[in-house]
């Protein structure tokens, strides 16, 4: 052992000996201000050209890493992409991260979180929203990259009603073509595709007339076209945004969380619909990425959810977004 690892430890202990010795002083065993037991408000401002964009974090969920979770590698590897990411051991963490996006004219809301959740772990979108100075009826576009639960559901308020009053709600036509129809949903073999197809009528019965459908490679919102990016689901897609001579890529759900599937893309993620679509989008769209340098917004990367992507070797890895106090 060297002299130098000796002092460290050493010094370590001595502070862990402070500390308990002032615990026990007298005043010293309870903090004057009470626990919050709660984070801060998450949302992050962006300045992109002539736009702003806002990203809103609508919580993560932390569970034990399923078996299949990556369902082409083995548990072992998938655990140790966890623990080398300093997830909690033996499980792994997912977050939620909708876009907003105010581009002079219009507030454009990509994606509506999970929706309300009584364990409190995810549907922070709403209260986010207003931390940032937004309410629901503020917004004028709600653009849906897919249907998954936990992009879809904050459509609706705990009552039912439609959580936001104002918006012209989209949603991808191929999407909606697939999770609509009767016919596929006869077809669902597996019990997760199942549930998916029954959540689709939970929150969009009632709302088909409201739902308008846009195509790939058009403009759903003014400097924000939809990008084809098929494997997570039949109809996923993703954004690429630009205003003046700035742009950024709203990825949706190209990858679930980085550390697993941005070091490994060819790694498969249990949600895919098409895994093996999936992996050749992921290259495709990283590819760009990389190449053009361009800002990233991930769905499922860590809060604020936003950085660049460089080629590591046979993948990918993400360099967050440098955290600024001003646009």
């Amino acid at each position: 052992m060297t002299d130098a690892v000796r002092l460290n430890r050493r010094g370590l202990l001595a502070g862990t000996a402070a500390a308990i010795g002032a615990a026990a002083l007298p005043g010293g065993s309870r903090a004057s201000v009470p626990l919050s037991g709660k984070q801060a408000p998450g949302f992050y401002r962006v300045k992109l050209g002539e736009y702003e964009v806002t990203i809103l974090n609508d919580g993560a969920r932390t569970f034990p890493l399923p078996d299949t979770f990556v369902s082409n590698v083995s548990k072992d590897k998938a655990l140790k992409a966890a623990s080398d990411a300093f997830m909690s051991a033996g499980k792994v963490t997912v977050p939620f991260n909708p876009t907003l996006i105010n581009t002079g004219s219009k507030l454009v809301l990509i994606d509506t979180g999970n929706g309300p959740s009584p364990d409190g772990a995810v549907g922070h979108l709403f209260p986010n929203l207003a931390a940032a100075g937004v309410k629901p009826e503020d917004i004028d576009v709600v653009v849906i990259s897919h249907l998954h639960p936990d992009h879809i559901n904050g459509l609706r308020t705990p009552s039912g009603a439609i959580a936001f009053p104002n918006a012209q709600i989209i949603a991808p036509e191929p999407e909606w073509a697939f999770w609509m129809s009767d016919e596929n949903m006869a077809k669902a073999s597996d019990t997760m595709t199942k549930n998916y197809f029954a959540n689709t009528r939970k929150i969009l019965t009632g709302m088909e007339d409201r739902v308008a459908r846009y195509a790939w490679g058009k403009e759903v919102a003014p400097g924000i076209t939809a990008m084809a990016t098929p494997g997570h689901t039949p109809g996923h897609t993703s954004f690429a945004v630009a205003s003046g001579n700035s742009r950024m890529m709203v990825q949706s759900d190209v990858t679930n969380i980085p550390e697993f599937f941005l070091l490994n893309p060819n790694w498969h993620v249990a949600y895919d619909h098409d895994p093996e679509l999936a992996q050749k989008t992921r290259h495709k769209f990283y590819d760009m990425a990389a190449s053009e340098k361009m800002l990233v917004a991930g769905y499922h990367f860590s809060f604020p959810s936003a950085g660049h992507v460089e080629k590591n070797g046979t993948g990918y890895r993400l360099v967050p977004v440098a955290w600024s106090a001003v646009l």
